[in-house]
């Protein structure tokens, strides 16, 4: 009996760390506010104008702790904030042990800047995937909404503004992708046809 209770262990483990990993994208569900975690992949005056609308929603008391590329916390934040330096773990091993180390104070709530900067792209994201935490998404001007399926078409509409698949833009784009092919089908029968006028000539 001892042999079969151990062999269930591991796959009922498994679903259950997916489980953990993804809560928080599939409900609405707020979890109770004990730590925010700040990811600053955009420029530093976002989220020096943010900071006081988060305590305005959560209480001054919060702690807000932040993870940049920048050497020293942005105006405004006060100097007990943690800050985790990504230049501070390069590699594989550094990675991990800065997922371990956040893991460890137990976020609540993740805030990630996409102001359409390229900075620090796959650190944000692999901290919101790995960090059991809600995911809120902020723009380049301190606006945020939260990342989980009760929020689709804000989700949607940002990221047709960010790809220009918005408005106009949409239009011009998607008649490229649409003229692609035929364009292409009429280049190489023009193509074809100069060669065996050519080759025609010739003989």
């Amino acid at each position: 009996m001892a042999g079969s209770s151990s062999h269930h262990a591991t796959p009922s483990h498994i679903p259950h760390a997916i489980f953990k990993e993804v809560r928080y994208l599939l409900t609405g569900r707020q979890p109770e506010a004990a730590a925010i975690l700040l990811v600053e992949s955009g420029s530093r005056g976002i989220l020096e104008k943010l900071l006081p609308l988060l305590g305005q929603s959560w209480g001054r008391g919060i702690r807000v702790d932040l993870v940049t590329c920048f050497a020293t916390l942005p105006p405004g934040f006060p100097p007990e904030t943690r800050l985790y330096r990504v230049t501070d773990y390069r590699g594989a091993e550094g990675r991990a042990k800065l997922y371990r180390e956040l893991a460890a104070n137990r976020y609540s709530h993740v805030g990630i800047v996409c102001s359409a900067e390229p900075l620090m792209t796959k650190w944000k994201w692999m901290l919101a995937w790995r960090l059991p935490a809600k995911v809120f998404v902020i723009n380049e001007n301190s606006d945020y909404f939260w990342l989980d399926r009760t929020h689709w078409s804000n989700i949607w509409t940002f990221v047709l503004l960010r790809t220009g698949l918005a408005g106009s833009g949409a239009v011009r784009i998607l008649a490229r992708l649409i003229s692609f092919p035929f364009t292409f089908v009429y280049l190489l029968l023009y193509a074809a046809t100069v060669h065996t006028r050519r080759a025609l000539r010739r003989g």
